[in-house]
């Protein structure tokens, strides 16, 4: 089967975020398929921006066809992104005949976040009978409305609404990375039997809990929390208000007299400086910050910590699912985990590898670490068993690409 893949942010190992088509692609490659991802030369997600000269740039990264399209450069959301989101949809449909001429799709994917690139998509996709996938990231209109503050009448959040209710009439199949979002999808036009849940995964090329080691720094302080019993409770992300860290820093006042409890934070962020200060105002000496690590060094980071925390803000976004990354990471690390986010039967619960509280409630929190600092160490051992036994079998990027095939033949 021909792919061809239209991610606006698509990266790789070594450009950064996103990785999801990367790693799909590779493994569809492995499988005898041809892929080719075309981007954006620009995102904010990545590390690295590829090399372009012109307005189509061919690259080959590990075995994958990337074509570049070239977009301007944004540095913070607003008009300059508006204009890199429509400079790209706008040469997709420019370049289309000669990416149907390159690439002669069997299937063609629109998977850039905002629905816009499904028109493009869709074009494409006709002109060569090929099938049509909507693969859903995040509920955009939905989604800088509810986040940003624009309204429903704003004229680029119409052209958004516009979009998704094409993508739901004219998709062949949507894979949505989201698990609850297919009610809504149903109001805008999806018939129920093309919906299809196909959440974020890992790579099993990559998991190796050897990695590469973390830094000397948190190594020597880890290793003497270990040495003192601390349970240590740890997180590993990014510092923004988004991760809902202030609650976590707020209710790790709650044990600073405590002192088989420790809590430790790893990453960088908007907002570290702010929690780094509120627990120096409270005069803490149970919490550490330290900086973020490698992607490799995760694993062997998250091994020396007992129990892990995610959060989120209280949003009605999340009601829909999500998708964080770093809850695959810590279901690897055979660790349990508190979930403080509002996602309705979210992964956490449905698995038995830790407990979901109410997002950015510090009393919740607190009751769970005290819950989990009560168990045995055989009790906790056996909840994160459960996480990384599901993220070994259900969460591989070699089942997740092999299901989105099966979806894509299904007549």
């Amino acid at each position: 089967m021909n792919i061809l893949y239209l991610d606006h942010y698509a990266g790789s190992p070594t450009l950064g975020m996103q990785f999801r088509p990367y790693y799909l692609s590779k493994e569809w490659i492995k499988q005898g398929h041809k892929v080719t991802i075309v981007a954006a030369s620009y995102s904010h997600l990545r590390t690295t921006q590829p090399i372009t000269k012109n307005d189509l740039d061919e690259d080959i990264i590990d075995g994958i066809t990337y074509i570049w399209i070239n977009t301007p450069e944004y540095h913070s959301s607003g008009i300059k992104r508006i204009l890199n989101i429509l400079t790209y949809v706008i040469k997709l449909f420019k370049y289309s005949n000669r990416l149907l001429l390159k690439t002669s799709p069997d299937a063609v994917i629109a998977s850039s976040t905002y629905p816009l690139d499904i028109y493009p998509a869709f074009r494409i996709a006709k002109k060569c009978k090929a099938k049509l996938v909507f693969e859903l990231h995040d509920l955009w209109p939905l989604s800088p409305m509810l986040i940003g503050g624009y309204s429903q009448y704003h004229p680029f959040i119409w052209l958004l609404q516009k979009a998704e209710n094409f993508a739901c009439r004219k998709s062949d199949c949507v894979v949505s990375i989201l698990g609850n979002t297919k009610d809504h999808l149903i109001l805008h036009g999806l018939k129920s039997e093309k919906f299809f849940h196909v959440p974020n995964g890992f790579s099993e090329n990559e998991l190796n809990f050897e990695g590469t080691p973390i830094p000397e720094e948190h190594e020597e302080l880890l290793q003497r929390l270990n040495a003192e019993s601390n349970l240590i409770i740890g997180y590993a992300g990014g510092h923004a208000p988004s991760n809902a860290l202030k609650s976590f820093v707020l209710a790790s006042k709650y044990f600073e007299n405590t002192s088989t409890i420790s809590f430790v934070l790893v990453g960088n962020g908007n907002q570290k400086n702010e929690l780094m200060q509120i627990a120096k105002n409270n005069n803490q000496k149970n919490i550490y910050f330290l900086p973020s690590v490698n992607k490799t060094s995760i694993p062997q980071l998250l091994l020396k910590f007992d129990l892990l925390y995610a959060g989120g803000t209280s949003s009605i976004l999340h009601q829909y699912g999500t998708s964080y990354n770093k809850i695959t990471d810590y279901m690897l690390a055979e660790k349990p985990i508190i979930f403080a986010v509002d996602e309705p039967n979210c992964l956490v619960e449905r698995v038995g590898c830790g407990i979901q509280i109410p997002a950015e409630n510090k009393t919740k929190l607190i009751e769970a670490i005290q819950l989990l600092s009560n168990y045995s160490q055989e009790e906790r051992e056996e909840m994160g068993k459960k996480g990384r036994q599901y993220a070994l079998s259900n969460l591989n990027y070699t089942s997740l690409s092999i299901k989105i095939i099966e979806v894509i033949e299904n007549p």
